[in-house]
């Protein structure tokens, strides 16, 4: 393929996440999306009844029953002539880790706010990620068809709260308190402004069939007469003193400080009355950035050289039936070809990677070709981790993904003793995902779960039972967090020397590193007195140190 098309076929993609704290909308949001680009005939609600689609995104028998998102899902679709990779992530604290892997694959980020809440705790958490990555970021604020705050003072507390700038690109309007619709002002003072009109009750029906058509809309302009009539005096005063005042007092939009993250396009709507989406979807279509380069080790990867890819997430039992285990990889450069031979860097072998897949949350479909951008799922057959990069052209390795330090620990009792092959396959696929962190004791005994929230190890639980057939106990373990171990000099660690002085439960990871699992601050620094020359970290990069052959 020459250069031109490739650069074409690069310049088409559009690879992005969407983060929130919980219940913001952002599973509803996902599928309107994916309505709006065609994928889909009816939108799904995120907690199904009787003759009601289920949201397409979760697609876990747990997410539907609980109407949350566990686990990431990668969907992809056409729209107006390019290709989104969406990437809907998991709003619950308990799984910020898995989201933290998925932003690593993104080029950008739509944070969704809540009207009546706005930046919450765990939009915080995820916004610092995004800003360390200088992703550009656009914001949507959600649910403005019930009460809410002042736009005005959601602005502000974006910018004060979140240290970003902020530049709306649509504005609400109102009658009196009732919002009626939204004004599109572009990104620049002279384009024309549109005003969206908001039709509470259309869009109630269209609401109760859950989004089965795109909510209808009158599309004017602000010198219209009839816009008069629809907001009364009083309501037409206040939208064009509101609109004067973003012209003279905002700044003007600084694309530059958008591709680094500086300041954030915002956008006003209703995403389950379908409402905004079309207008925020057209600005996201003019400014969403192509790839980019990324950083290698061996300096910066242009999306327009040889193939390269790493692994972002692992997936087992997505088709239940087949019991098969999928990786998923983020192409980063290049162009990739069904059945194409590249080079696995961690192992420093050859493979040969056949069926590549795009996907629908679950549903699949066989690709012949992929480029930078593109989101592909490939067959696991036990040999990929978390991080793995794969090219086929020089050997590097892109940023690895670190693994955190959990909160919660359970030991893993078996309930059924004849259950125990079935067992460590489970808790190994699930810690390979990355759905929980398993540590096996240096001593022996139990395997021993870290999470970070309660309920990753529910999910754990739930899976086993319903992927594995396994009953399984989990009993508390009175530790507080875990430490990834090391000599200062590299060494030889022993490790079995923290369980002689008390000082700590020795265990390694799913990948063979030593760990430490300790009850509180105090035993930590009972260790680093007993021990000298130990280092002590709170992630960890990379595979295993000091010789283990996991």
């Amino acid at each position: 393929m020459d250069d031109k098309l490739l650069a074409h076929h690069i310049a088409e993609r559009r690879t992005f996440a969407i983060i929130s704290h919980p219940d913001a909308g952002k599973t509803t949001l996902t599928e309107k999306l994916l309505l709006y680009g065609g994928a889909i005939k009816l939108a799904g609600a995120v907690k199904a009844k009787r003759g009601r689609a289920s949201a397409v995104s979760d697609w876990m028998e747990m997410e539907r029953e609980r109407g949350i998102s566990i686990t990431s899902s990668v969907l992809q679709f056409p729209y107006r002539g390019l290709s989104m990779n969406l990437l809907d992530t998991p709003g619950h604290a308990d799984f910020s880790e898995d989201t933290y892997r998925t932003l690593h694959a993104a080029d950008g980020a739509v944070m969704l706010l809540d009207c009546a809440k706005g930046v919450e705790a765990q939009t915080k958490k995820l916004f610092r990620v995004c800003r360390q990555r200088k992703m550009p970021i656009f914001t949507f604020v959600n649910k403005m068809d019930r009460p809410g705050r002042e736009p005005f003072d959601l602005v502000g507390e974006v910018e004060n709260v979140l240290e970003i700038g902020v530049y709306p690109v649509t504005w609400p309007i109102y009658r009196g308190a009732t919002f009626r619709g939204i004004v599109y002002r572009g990104f620049h003072k002279d384009e024309p402004k549109r005003v969206y009109l908001f039709d509470a009750a259309r869009a109630g029906v269209s609401s109760a069939l859950l989004g089965s058509e795109v909510a209808p809309v009158t599309v004017t302009g602000l010198d219209d007469p009839a816009l008069v009539r629809e907001l009364d005096d009083e309501g037409y005063s206040r939208l064009l003193e509101e609109s004067a005042l973003l012209d003279e007092a905002g700044d003007a939009f600084d694309g530059d400080r958008f591709l680094a993250g500086e300041v954030s396009p915002m956008f006003f709507g209703s995403a389950m009355n379908n409402f905004g989406i079309e207008a925020f979807l057209e600005a996201f279509c003019q400014r969403m950035p192509p790839p980019v380069a990324r950083e290698g080790s061996k300096g910066k990867v242009d999306p327009l050289g040889a193939f390269s890819a790493f692994i972002f997430k692992i997936q087992a039992n997505m088709d239940r039936s087949h019991r098969d285990k999928v990786a998923f990889l983020r192409v980063c450069s290049g162009r990739f070809e069904r059945g194409m031979r590249v080079h696995h860097v961690r192992t420093g072998k050859a493979m040969r990677l056949a069926n590549p897949t795009t996907f629908l949350a679950q549903e699949r479909t066989i690709v012949e070709e992929g480029f930078a951008g593109d989101v592909l799922g490939v067959y696991d057959p036990g040999v990929f981790e978390i991080g793995d990069t794969l090219t086929a052209g020089e050997n590097f390795t892109f940023e690895e993904i670190p693994s955190f330090s959990p909160e919660f620990f359970v030991r893993v009792m078996m309930v059924d003793p004849l259950r125990r092959k079935q067992l460590k396959r489970g808790l190994d696929q699930l810690a390979q995902e990355g759905t929980i962190q398993q540590y096996t004791p240096e001593r022996g005994g139990d395997p021993i779960l870290g999470a970070v929230g309660r309920l990753q190890l529910e999910v754990v639980k739930h899976r086993l039972k319903s992927e594995y057939d396994v009953d399984a106990r989990l009993e508390p373990l009175a530790c507080d967090f875990v430490r990834w171990v090391s000599r200062e000099d590299g060494g030889e660690l022993d490790l079995l020397a923290f369980d002689r002085e008390r000082v700590g439960i020795p265990a390694r990871d799913v990948r063979g590193r030593a760990v430490v699992l300790f009850a509180g601050e105090w035993q930590l620094n009972s260790a680093k007195r007993e021990f000298s020359g130990i280092k002590y970290t709170e992630t960890a990069f990379g595979a295993a140190v000091n010789g283990s052959n996991a």
